[in-house]
């Protein structure tokens, strides 16, 4: 089999773990007879330096005519003097509007070899969520103003959602708690927010689609509690886009380092895009010890989700199982009687155990 992907390797730490994942796409490619072509192309804060803009249109043209796009990360604080509308960051949500990758899931896996900050009762049935997160709605992309009234500087940031963009996302997360425990949380603060109580409403109704899932509510300050507490107990979260991004990088604190969690962005079709959920970490870029394991396991993801290559994705999931069953670790994840490895070394490994 054959596919195009768009390459973005962003900034930072970007290009190091984005090195790692073309490795292993290399080497599925090797094993399994494929063939992956690469579009390398520039957003972000990369993008900004050679072109002036963070999303030039050959990068936004060739995201959408290609099978699938991997992103390394964007940012960082050279940027921060770029006008709102030219941020790196705003790059992504670019990406992700025009693509239309309204559902994003961002599973959050304990490996029981790494260490966790949570005691040992509290962690012993294991932690595996799946955090399905609206991406294209939401107060990231509703209005924003600052103005001044009486004499005052003011800003709003407007947060919208229809029923039929809650309705998309939240039959990507019915169908996954049918294929997991069958248990569904929607996470909302409805006891305030309109949009919250919308969200309530129409997941009700569709639940009745839905008899093998059990679908239960809890407010987000809650939820951020219980993640602490019991996360154990808690398998598909679906939640709006703010309060997805906030709970996703608390979980992934829980799974030893935010550089072991991988992410995907689907819509409505095959295509999707693939980035770790890590920032991009100009403060240790260049040094080769950057944890690759995200941008990997987003490999995984993308040849699972989009390619239908199910088998190539277990080989990819398992040679990272291995590579930390084997006492392999970055900086990041370093424990007592492990090895450390670099990240272009953690590539190499779990390539060979491909």
């Amino acid at each position: 089999m054959e596919k195009r992907i768009c390459v973005i390797e962003g900034d930072g730490i970007g290009p190091e773990v984005m090195a790692q994942a073309i490795k292993v796409l290399d080497r599925v490619a090797e094993k399994f007879s494929h063939k992956f072509n690469y579009e390398y192309r520039l957003a972000g804060g990369c993008a900004i330096d050679k072109t002036g803009c963070c999303l030039p249109k050959e990068t936004l043209d060739c995201v959408l005519s290609t099978d699938s796009t991997l992103l390394g990360a964007v940012g960082g604080n050279k940027w921060d003097s770029q006008p709102a509308n030219n941020r790196p960051e705003k790059a992504l949500l670019g990406i992700r509007k025009a693509m239309q990758v309204y559902a994003n899931l961002r599973p959050q896996k304990l490996y029981p070899q790494l260490s966790t900050p949570l005691r040992a009762d509290v962690i012993a049935d294991g932690i595996d969520i799946m955090i399905v997160r609206e991406l294209v709605s939401g107060v990231y992309f509703g209005e924003h103003n600052q103005c001044v009234e009486n004499g005052e500087n003011v800003a709003v940031d407007i947060m919208k959602y229809t029923e039929t963009e809650i309705k998309r996302v939240a039959k990507v997360a019915f169908e996954l708690a049918e294929k997991r425990s069958g248990n569904l949380l929607l996470v909302d603060k409805a006891n305030v927010l309109a949009t919250s109580k919308l969200w309530r409403k129409v997941a009700s109704e569709m639940s009745a689609n839905y008899p093998n899932v059990n679908l239960s509510f809890m407010y987000v300050d809650n939820c951020a509690m219980q993640i602490i507490k019991n996360p154990s107990k808690i398998d598909v979260i679906l939640t709006e886009n703010m309060f997805g991004d906030i709970l996703s990088d608390e979980a992934s604190a829980l799974t030893s380092s935010i550089g072991m969690a991988g992410s995907a962005s689907l819509g409505d079709g095959k295509r999707g895009f693939y980035e770790a959920i890590h920032g991009s970490a100009p403060d240790i870029a260049g040094q080769d010890i950057a944890n690759p394991i995200g941008m990997i396991l987003s490999v995984a993801m993308m040849l699972k989700n989009s390619f239908d290559m199910q088998k190539e994705a277990q080989c990819v999931e398992n040679a990272v199982q291995k590579f930390i069953e084997n006492g392999y670790r970055t900086k990041d994840i370093l424990q007592e009687n492990t090895t450390l490895v670099k990240c272009s070394e953690a590539g190499d490994i779990i390539c060979s155990y491909i």
